[in-house]
């Protein structure tokens, strides 16, 4: 089994890799060739830093957002985004300015802003993944956040309380994002790796 892990210099790769690895991935391979991304059985899509720059340096790389939007959505594999990875799935983000995403599922990452004024943006640190509605990836436990911005829209999965409720993960059919870090959530994190690589949607 391939699975592309996609290099656009806007993740943490060697991160993401060691966790998939850990959790029984065999045939890892670090890219930025849309071929690669185009024959892949599983895709994962990390972030981090700002979406727009997200979005602009995934747009750069040679036919890949092409090579995503066939091989996700036309040929229904199993992907994942994770983090800025999640938020690209969206219509659009505000951050510095509105920047188209990949418009996958209807919404729109906006800053966080919680009801809780006590609550410190950036959310940093462990919280609860609480299930909006079953998922054969995501059960009830606790992952590692780190973001200013956050997801509102359809398609929500799972959600998490920082002075008020957050989307922790969205998705849809074959398609699974999450607002956490599955490389830094350790037992939590490693077991949604391993329900996603046997993942059959």
């Amino acid at each position: 089994m391939s699975i592309a892990l996609i290099d656009y210099g806007a993740g943490n790769l060697h991160s993401v890799a060691n966790a998939l690895k850990a959790a029984g991935a065999e045939g890892v391979a670090i890219t930025a060739d849309a071929e690669m991304v185009a024959r892949a059985d599983r895709i994962v899509l990390p972030g981090v830093g700002a979406f727009g720059a997200c979005a602009s340096a995934l747009r750069a790389v040679p036919g890949m957002v092409e090579a995503l939007d066939r091989r996700v959505r036309g040929d229904g594999v199993p992907f994942l985004g994770i983090c800025v990875g999640m938020q690209l799935m969206a219509d659009a983000g505000e951050e510095m300015g509105t920047h188209p995403g990949l418009g996958w599922l209807r919404g729109t990452v906006r800053h966080l802003t919680p009801d809780d004024p006590t609550a410190k943006v950036p959310h940093m640190g462990w919280n609860d993944v609480v299930p909006a509605r079953a998922h054969p990836l995501i059960e009830p436990g606790e992952a590692y956040f780190l973001h200013s911005y956050a997801y509102d829209g359809e398609d929500v999965i799972a959600a998490t309380d920082h002075g008020g409720p957050v989307t922790a993960a969205i998705g849809r059919d074959n398609m699974l994002g999450v607002q956490f870090h599955p490389e830094k959530s350790q037992r939590y994190g490693l077991e949604l790796l391993t329900r996603f690589l046997t993942w059959r949607p």
